[in-house]
Order: C-alpha cells, then sequence, then structure tokens
C-alpha cells in the first residue's frame, strides 16, 4: 500500500504531563500507513492518551512527534461514548460533510457508500439517538469515514457492545481498512486483538513496550508485562 499523506508518524521520548501528573512517558513508536495497529494494554495504561496525541487533541509536554498533528487534519477519531447530533442518521453524516463544504452529488455518493459499508443503510430517517448502541457506533465510524481520513483512530469502540453488535462493527473497521485507511484501534479485548490486528502496539504504565506484528506478539512477548497481560494475571 502507498504511504498516505501524514505518515509515517514518528514519537520519540514523549511525554504529556497534566498538572504534577504524567499520563505518558518516553513513547517512542513509528505508525507507518498499511497495517492495522491494536493498541493493546489494560485500562489506564494511557491508550486514549496516546490516541488523542495522534488525532492532535493533545499536544506533547517533551519529545517528538512528526509531523505535528492538528485536530481534523487528514485523521479523524471516534470515542467509546461518540457524541451525536439530535438528527437522523443521514443528518449526521451529512452535517459532517458540509463543515468541510463537501455537497451535492459527491456528498450524497459518500453518504450512501459509508452507510452501506457500516450496515446502516435503510436507517437514513431513523433518529441517531434511537440506534441501538452498537449502531450509534457504527454512525459515529460512517461519520468519520465520509470525510476520508489518511487516519482513523478507535477509542475502544466495541468496549460496550454484545457479540453480535461486535461483530458488525468489526466487520465495518475491516471494510474502512481494506479502503486503504490506516486504522488504529485501541482495546484491551484479547479476542478482538487476535481478530482484527496485523500488528500490535502493546502499553504499559504509559510506555509502549513492544510493537510487533500480531502472530510474533501473540506466540512469544518479548515483555514481562506483556506476558503477565496474555497471561490474564492482574497488575500488582
Amino acid at each position: 500500500m502507498p504511504e498516505r499523506g501524514g505518515l509515517p508518524i514518528r514519537l520519540e521520548g514523549v511525554r504529556v504531563e497534566r498538572g504534577r501528573r504524567t499520563l505518558v512517558h518516553d513513547l517512542t513508536l513509528r505508525l507507518e500507513a498499511g497495517p492495522l495497529s491494536v493498541l493493546l494494554g489494560p485500562n489506564g495504561a494511557g491508550k486514549s492518551v496516546l490516541l488523542r496525541l495522534l488525532a492532535g487533541l493533545l499536544q506533547p509536554s517533551a519529545g517528538t512527534l512528526e509531523p505535528a498533528r492538528r485536530p481534523g487534519e487528514g485523521s479523524a477519531i471516534v470515542l467509546q461514548r461518540p457524541v451525536l447530533l439530535r438528527r437522523s442518521v443521514l443528518a449526521n453524516v451529512e452535517y459532517a460533510l458540509r463543515l468541510r463544504g463537501i455537497d451535492g452529488p459527491e456528498r450524497d455518493q459518500r453518504v450512501r457508500r459509508v452507510l452501506e459499508a457500516t450496515g446502516l443503510l435503510g436507517f437514513e430517517q431513523r433518529p441517531a439517538r434511537r440506534l441501538s448502541v452498537g449502531e450509534q457506533q457504527r454512525l459515529a465510524i460512517a461519520r468519520a469515514w465520509a470525510l476520508e481520513p489518511d487516519l482513523v483512530l478507535l477509542d475502544e469502540p466495541a468496549a460496550p457492545l454484545d457479540p453480535p453488535s461486535t461483530r458488525a462493527l468489526e466487520e465495518a473497521v475491516r471494510r474502512l481498512h481494506e479502503e486503504g485507511r490506516k486504522v488504529v484501534l485501541a482495546t484491551h479485548d484479547l479476542g478482538q486483538a487476535r481478530r482484527l490486528a496485523d500488528e500490535i502496539l502493546f502499553i504499559h504504565e504509559g510506555r509502549v513496550l513492544e510493537q510487533a506484528g500480531s502472530g510474533e506478539f501473540f506466540e512469544g512477548p518479548k515483555s514481562a508485562e506483556a506476558r503477565a497481560f496474555l497471561a490474564g494475571q492482574l497488575p500488582e
């Protein structure tokens, strides 16, 4: 896959502080266009902070992040609890496109394509806030997808979902990636990581301890922390 605008992304010794609290420290990694990257780690490890750095919603307190990130510049982020407009499914996607100045036939084409890809075609006039939780998550992905970002960041989108809703969401994520978008998905769900990941970024206590192909990581993680996580051991 050819490299897309804004990729690769390089972080070197990145630290993020809020007041006297250090949220992440010594983050060092390189994200290439191509593989579907799963950011794996326990709750509180720093997954959400790293995604917000990549989205340009946070800036490093120290270290290097290249290229510099600005919100919405070539990227889109879908949060665990997405904020949807009190409008229809169709209006939610159209509104995002209008903000980017995309209207007319191109807008209609994009809307239909992403709703079909996320399994929401036929839901156009349904109020977004009356959708199931899984459908709302897929709508948030569709809304981000319609903007055609190079980088899509997903913050534990399946955390509140039942198995059928999780399967539908994961299918949407696969299709998004197959279209050529760089996807970074954060999760603590080992099964989901195994199903989706081309590469694993394992984060623990604010540091990325491992970056490896999915098969390599699950067959033989190199760090004691990753081995303990895969074994289901609680952190001390």
